[in-house]
């Protein structure tokens, strides 16, 4: 059978329709722009390709400050560089003005959703969930949960941090496009107790997310086997706690067996694959093909501090080469798609958002097919739209997208 991801629609002369923040029609120029009233404004973008909005499954904002910093692994890199960037996030300011800064750079590179890390800082969260709402933007993200392992500045406890995130989604949860996402840092810095507690409050609330890390380099692993002994595996202590659900999100994944891929499968769990990060950090190759045997949702994250990059289009193109180290081919159709509805699938808002189907969000960026001289000569030579697709993917960077809107709002260029 034809791989699914591999089917796109493309018009060479399409027509958006947009009305009221939402999709009303999409298709042939010819065949829509008739049935039209005279008093709809048209608006042209002949050359460029109009996407659905890029959708980033994981990534830190406060770590925006810290991109690309040298020579650490994972959890050198956590203690080197990301705790000492974390701990400024009790300052309301100078948090206000990173989250700011962050959703205009999410915006700049044509992404429209995102499920994003704050600090354990309630700060934190109340500075990005102001500036994604300002911009109407579909966000999720929670306050992180760490009681041991980390920096005492950093540390809450199971209690404050119930407290603190029940306090949150009372406030934020379901404001505009605003979701909550429950977010234990990763099952090194929270007790059993922290992690069982988080699992109580994903019950209590089901409509939040729950987001964390999982199994993302070999030497974390085994400090995760040392801390607890008695669980099966890595994920096996996040399912005892009750946090394997069809709203979790664990970023990376890469050293997973197939009993965790099984499971991840059957409680509708997803994956964000951050290629960038995982290769900046050696961590390792995330094996996509496996997953996909396994029926596991995928979404695409850029994972910033150790990404290396706010563009999807970036973490498709690493993507790319990731899979191609192991013999592995991502097309450039399912690359678009792990970039837009695959996204939308893993965070679960595939109803809303992710393509041009009638009814759904008007989220979409326009990609300029020459930003740059070489851009423009090398899709001069492309025979059909999906090379043209696969050489921006390669090549693109934030001035391949040159507006982006949300709900049907331009916000990019502000």
């Amino acid at each position: 059978a034809p791989n699914q991801f591999d089917r796109i629609e493309c018009f060479d002369d399409g027509l958006l329709v947009v009305d009221a923040g939402y999709v009303r029609d999409v298709g042939h120029y010819a065949e829509l722009h008739a049935s039209l009233s005279d008093d709809v404004s048209i608006v042209d973008h002949s050359g460029s390709f109009v996407l659905p909005g890029f959708i980033d499954c994981h990534v830190h904002y406060p770590q925006i400050e810290m991109i690309a910093s040298y020579g650490e692994q994972l959890l050198d890199w956590l203690t080197t560089y990301t705790y000492p960037c974390e701990s400024k996030f009790g300052d309301p300011e100078y948090a206000r003005a990173v989250a700011a800064n962050f959703i205009a750079e999410l915006l700049r590179h044509g992404t429209t959703s995102a499920m994003v890390f704050s600090t354990v800082h309630t700060e934190s969260v109340d500075a990005l969930f102001e500036a994604a709402y300002r911009n109407n933007m579909r966000l999720f993200t929670g306050k992180v949960l760490m009681d041991r392992n980390c920096p005492p500045e950093l540390r809450d406890s199971p209690e404050l941090g119930d407290h603190q995130s029940r306090q949150l989604i009372e406030r934020w949860h379901g404001k505009g496009r605003l979701g909550y996402a429950i977010t234990p840092r990763f099952a090194p810095t929270s007790s059993y107790a922290q992690l069982r507690r988080a699992g109580i409050l994903a019950h209590e609330y089901p409509s939040v997310h729950i987001q964390t890390h999982l199994a993302e380099s070999r030497p974390e692993v085994a400090w995760v086997r040392e801390l607890f002994p008695a669980a099966r595996s890595y994920l096996d202590i996040y399912d005892q706690a009750e946090l394997v659900t069809d709203r979790s999100v664990f970023a990376h994944s890469i050293h997973v067996d197939t009993d965790d891929l099984c499971c991840l499968a059957e409680q509708g769990a997803a994956i964000a694959f951050c290629p960038s990060s995982n290769l900046f950090l050696g961590s390792g190759l995330f094996n996509l093909a496996r997953a996909k045997d396994h029926d596991v949702q995928v979404g695409l994250g850029t994972d910033i501090g150790a990404g290396t990059n706010l563009s999807i289009l970036n973490a498709a193109s690493d993507g790319y080469k990731v899979l191609q180290l192991q013999g592995q081919n991502l097309s450039p159709a399912e690359s678009f798609y792990f970039a837009t509805l695959g996204g939308a699938k893993a965070l679960s808002i595939d109803d809303k958002v992710g393509n041009f189907e009638k009814n759904k969000e008007a989220d979409f960026c326009i990609l300029s097919r020459g930003a740059t001289p070489l851009i423009e000569r090398r899709i001069a030579t492309a025979k059909e739209t999906i090379e043209e697709l696969f050489a921006l993917m390669i090549l693109a960077d934030d001035r391949s997208v040159t507006e982006t809107f949300v709900s049907g709002v331009r916000v990019q260029p502000p």
